[in-house]
């Protein structure tokens, strides 16, 4: 798993940002390593910054915690200790306003713990520094971004070719400078594209092709693994079939990951058909759709009982078709349907949705097919309810309730009755804002309109039904009339 201190944006050189003239940074202690990266600058005057860094830091300081008898002691030994420790990348020191010179005890510190010290000239302050940072990141990630878009149109090219599977090894391997494999269920080598690897690397690949292969509950979708400096990785393709995409790299760029899922998603739709007749099946059960049959007469076709409908979206930007087919591949479904901003997956029940990097996720409950509307609005629900309060995955709630005590045409007959003022998108306002405990903000998030509109809607409601809407009475009475069909 990634560190999770660490940033998606791509890390900057330090060599880069010493280039900056604008700057005028001067390294004067500690290696000149051209691989040496930072993640984020830092400004700290503490005499011990070790509790506030996270690793990967420039971090930035004036001086103003060094005591006058600094030079004579061990403190800056222990200074720049911590800090190595910490896992902080470079110190910056300022030369104004507190001091004219960098201290040499300091300089002597870094060359002995191997840490790079920047001089920082009095012309430049700290927050030119971190600006400049942050624009080298932005620079790194527009062009690691088009590198990735690139990468993808160009496999999605190598998939359309008379002999795709082959074309889409050997594309994927161009990008990321390495081999890459694809393996049978039975863990041969079906075909490979690349740079050879060598024999303990091949070894290690097949190895760990074996962890993702499905062997039953709990087996992982993807694994990496490093082994004398090369990188690998490999992908399970599909839903069960066997298959194993294998890579092999001498090192990792922040978008080599994205790029090889793509191609494992592609490697999946290329392969997954001639392993089983699951196309054919669904083909089958949508033509039985479109010619009037039920849904529970086709869900056999389908390979479940008791399914489950995931309401899914980007957390930026709209999605695609591969990104949702990369999200079907990810829960273990292939019906997978893009609707505008929601990508929408049919799964079965026991196939346990979890969340996923980069998307929110409404799950409905467990539902047998002739429910599979009722599970694709609870769904929606909760999406919009796991936007409203920040959460990766929010599952609809499926326990007994006490509206389940009530007959259901008395109950249903209630409802209508009680909203019958009220159109269809005040009803959901209403349904939503009393869901989200009348949290304005997060009922205009989970509606995607202004929070003055969701106010002037729910004071329309309460003049419509004639009800005063801080009673706790009345809005349960509105919550039980509000949840039926």
């Amino acid at each position: 798993m990634p560190d999770p201190a660490v940033p998606p944006t791509p890390p900057v050189p330090l060599a880069a940002l010493l280039a900056r003239e604008d700057l005028g940074l001067r390294q004067i202690a500690g290696p000149s390593d051209p691989a040496t990266v930072i993640h984020w600058a830092h400004t700290s005057e503490m005499a011990d910054p070790y509790p506030y860094l996270l690793g990967g830091e420039l971090l930035l300081t004036a001086g103003v915690h060094i005591p006058e008898a600094a030079g004579s002691g061990t403190y800056f030994d222990d200074y720049v200790s911590r800090i190595v420790t910490a896992g902080g990348v470079a110190l910056g020191f300022g030369l104004a306003p507190v001091h004219d010179t960098v201290p040499r005890a300091l300089v002597a510190a870094c060359d002995t713990y191997e840490l790079p010290l920047i001089e920082v000239p009095p012309r430049t302050t700290f927050s030119g520094v971190a600006r400049a940072v942050w624009q080298l990141m932005a620079q790194a990630r527009h062009a690691e971004l088009r590198r990735v878009t690139e990468a993808q149109q160009s496999l999605a090219a190598a998939a359309s070719r008379p002999d795709p599977v082959p074309s889409v090894l050997r594309q994927l391997a161009q990008r990321v400078g390495g081999r890459a494999v694809l393996f049978g269920p039975d863990g041969v080598e079906l075909a490979a594209a690349g740079r050879p690897a060598g024999p303990a690397a091949r070894a290690a690949l097949a190895e760990l092709a074996q962890v993702v292969r499905p062997s039953g509950p709990g087996t992982p979708n993807s694994a990496t693994h490093v082994t004398e400096g090369t990188h690998l990785a490999a992908w399970s393709l599909g839903a069960g079939r066997g298959f194993v995409l294998g890579v092999v790299s001498a090192g990792r760029e922040p978008g080599d990951h994205t790029v090889a899922s793509v191609a494992a998603v592609l490697l999946s739709l290329l392969t997954g058909e001639h392993q089983s007749g699951s196309g054919a099946a669904r083909s089958s059960a949508l033509v039985r759709l479109l010619l009037g049959a039920a849904a529970e007469d086709v869900a056999p076709l389908l390979g479940g009982g008791r399914w489950v409908v995931v309401h899914a979206r980007p957390d930026a930007g709209a999605p695609d078709p591969v990104a949702a087919s990369a999200l079907g591949a990810a829960l273990g479904s292939p019906l997978v349907d893009v609707a505008g901003d929601v990508v929408r997956v049919l799964l079965p029940a026991e196939r346990e949705p979890g969340p996923q990097p980069g998307w929110t996720l409404g799950v409905s409950a467990v539902a047998a097919p002739a429910e599979w509307a009722g599970a694709d609005v609870q769904a929606g629900r909760a999406l919009a309810r796991a936007r409203a309060v920040r959460a990766g995955l929010v599952r609809y709630g499926d326990r007994p309730a006490l509206a389940d005590l009530v007959p259901p045409e008395d109950a249903e007959a209630h409802a209508r009755a009680l909203l019958a003022p009220l159109s269809p998108a005040l009803a959901e306002t209403l349904r939503t804002w009393l869901s989200l405990h009348g949290g304005w903000d997060r009922t205009a998030v989970a509606l995607d309109v202004h929070r003055n509109t969701v106010r002037q809607r729910i004071a329309k409601c309460a003049a419509l039904l004639g009800l005063d809407l801080d009673d706790p009475d009345v809005r349960m009475e509105l919550w039980f009339a509000l949840r039926r069909p």
